[in-house]
């Protein structure tokens, strides 16, 4: 069975995290991620504190293994988020999109372990001065807020940079992926595309039909003038924005207007011309629905496989 440091710091049996992903992650996805041996993440998003602590409780009657909470720190509620999370005892919190410094006594203090997400050196040796449990250093395969390294380079530096644990995210979907992770030197994977087609997950149905659809090209980087660069598949919306993006005509607040609910038509009601579709470059690699637990089972196979298959590379 494959094990490493992070599941015993965390209790669960695998080293396999859900994604936060925003508007995608909720108590159903992250609980069935847990029951299968993974960490389930509940995604805050740009939702209420109130939200929030409804789906916290949900999970709770779903599921009795650790789950976390993904708070994006550029949320507008993240201050009222931040006290939810810590007023309901959720065991993990993953950040996104910012420092966390602000909010780490709060969170550590209540008996929560921290893991940020670090698109760099840096930011993952302030994370650990704060106190972070582990980091997740993810590379900018991944879908959503992406940053400049790609996973291959950034894992092993930021392995070499700090001395809690590493998970790596950002292109891997299958145990090929995760094993490269391991040897990396990466104690567990993050993975966010391949659980969007999990049977659990309440994408709308379009969502998970253009995912299985994609090819090794089919994602596009957009919103880099703004700062935020995001990954999506490629469509009419991610197009025409790109587009625009190198457009001097176009300001950003009309490049800002552009993009806003535009996550929201996707994954609730599958709208395929105005909708941005979050993923990742490794979508080509997901190719079937499959509930989380047989796509935990599946990657742990893949994984031994590709560890025991090694060695037909070395030569005494």
């Amino acid at each position: 069975m494959i094990t490493s440091p992070i599941c015993k710091i965390l209790g669960i049996q695998y080293p396999v995290f859900q994604g936060g992903m925003a508007w995608v992650a909720e108590a159903n996805l992250a609980a069935a991620v847990s029951n299968a041996g993974g960490l389930g993440i509940i995604a805050a998003g740009d939702a209420s504190a109130e939200w929030l602590a409804e789906q916290i409780r949900l999970a709770k009657t779903l599921t009795d293994k650790p789950f976390g909470v993904n708070v994006m720190l550029l949320g507008r509620h993240v201050q009222a988020v931040a006290q939810a999370v810590a007023a309901e005892q959720v065991p993990v919190v993953t950040t996104g999109a910012g420092n966390p410094s602000q909010f780490m006594k709060l969170w550590t203090e209540a008996g929560i372990k921290v893991i940020p997400v670090v698109p760099s050196c840096g930011l993952a040796k302030l994370a650990e001065r704060c106190g972070a449990s582990a980091v997740i250093a993810e590379g900018g395969e991944s879908g959503g807020h992406i940053g400049e390294l790609t996973t291959m380079a950034l894992v092993p530096q930021v392995v070499d940079t700090v001395s809690i644990p590493v998970i790596a995210a950002g292109g891997i979907a299958d145990g090929r992926g995760i094993a490269a992770a391991l040897m990396l030197g990466a104690t567990g994977v993050q993975l966010g595309t391949s659980f969007l087609v999990a049977t659990e997950c309440q994408v709308h149905q379009n969502y998970k039909d253009k995912v299985i659809a994609a090819k090794d090209i089919d994602t596009i980087a957009t919103g880099r003038r703004l700062g935020h660069p995001v990954r999506s598949l490629k469509t009419a919306f991610s197009r025409e924005y790109y587009a625009k993006e190198h457009d001097r005509n176009v300001s950003d607040d009309q490049m800002k207007g552009m993009s806003s609910g535009a996550l929201r038509l996707a994954v609730v009601e599958g709208d395929t011309k105005k909708g941005c579709f979050l993923a990742g470059q490794i979508a080509g690699l997901v190719k079937k629905e499959q509930s989380a637990a047989e796509i935990i089972a599946d990657l742990m196979r893949g994984t031994e496989a590709a560890l025991n298959g090694a060695s037909q590379w070395l030569r005494g």
